[in-house]
């Protein structure tokens, strides 16, 4: 299969996860919960560091860096805890709807997330170090260390593509859940990942048509009031993504366990992947 044509089929995935969203319009409201959230503990994490002092350890050389990845290492973990907790939540009613599930709630995917939440606790310790690590490593590194560990990152999310409806559905601890997650990826799917790709085209095209109105609405109305709009239309359209983005991860995640639905044929699931 050529580049161009993998483009299509990823864009007509795209399309198709989309129609799902737009079929069960409750959804988004977990990327929107997890993005508030989200705002909530940077701003907690901002105002503790004042708070605390935080911001004089940058003139104690001897022990700033310590603090620094101490507080990293600390938002990291709950960073992914919140992105997977609510993740888990809307993979969950997604599969839901592709079971045929007629009612269904924000509660429910809340619910199944509480459920599992020691499994996605272990989940976010694990991957808020190796993030942090990378990160910590990232920083202190010259050139050649960005770039390697920027592929160590690349290969990171390939391996645990499938992590959260591993963990999910088939109840593994988290190593357990990257070792099956990477079966998935190696054996059946090669690990050239073709996936996704057309929801950052969507993304970029979109996040540029709001700076646009908001530039617009600044110019015309005020400043304040296009940034605000601006800044409104681009949370909209990451909760848009974020939650097509999952539903189509959800979709992938059945159809390779064997699960085929109306929505997704088992050839264009194939085709976004291409073997080595």
């Amino acid at each position: 299969m050529n580049f161009f044509s993998r483009l299509s089929n990823g864009w007509t995935l795209a399309k198709t996860s989309f129609q799902v969203l737009n079929n069960n319009k409750q959804l988004i409201a977990f990327p929107i919960l997890s993005g508030i959230s989200l705002i909530l503990v940077i701003g907690s994490f901002v105002a503790a560091m004042f708070g605390f002092g935080f911001f004089d350890y940058f003139f104690e050389e001897g022990e700033s860096k310590i603090v620094i990845y101490g507080v990293t290492f600390l938002f990291y973990i709950i960073n992914y805890f919140i992105i997977v907790f609510f993740n888990t939540a809307l993979i969950h009613c997604a599969k839901l709807y592709f079971d045929g599930e007629q009612d269904i709630t924000v509660g429910k995917g809340l619910s199944f997330s509480l459920s599992r939440i020691g499994t996605i606790f272990t989940w976010a310790v694990v991957a808020g170090t190796v993030g942090a690590i990378l990160k910590i490593i990232q920083e202190e590194s010259g050139l050649i260390g960005k770039i390697i560990t920027g592929l160590i990152g690349v290969v990171w999310n390939v391996a645990t593509f499938f992590v959260v409806p591993v963990m999910a559905y088939e109840n593994l601890s988290p190593f357990a859940a990257i070792k099956r997650s990477s079966s998935i990826m190696k054996e059946k799917w090669g690990e050239s990942i073709g996936a996704n790709f057309s929801f950052g085209i969507v993304q970029f095209v979109l996040i540029l048509g709001a700076m646009l109105v908001g530039f617009i609405i600044g110019a015309l109305i005020h400043p304040i009031a296009g940034v605000i709009v601006g800044v409104m239309l681009a949370f909209i359209i990451y909760a848009v993504i974020s939650a097509s983005q999952t539903i189509f991860i959800c979709a992938v995640y059945r159809n390779i366990n064997g699960s085929l639905d109306e929505h997704f044929s088992q050839q264009m699931v194939d085709e976004l992947f291409q073997r080595k």
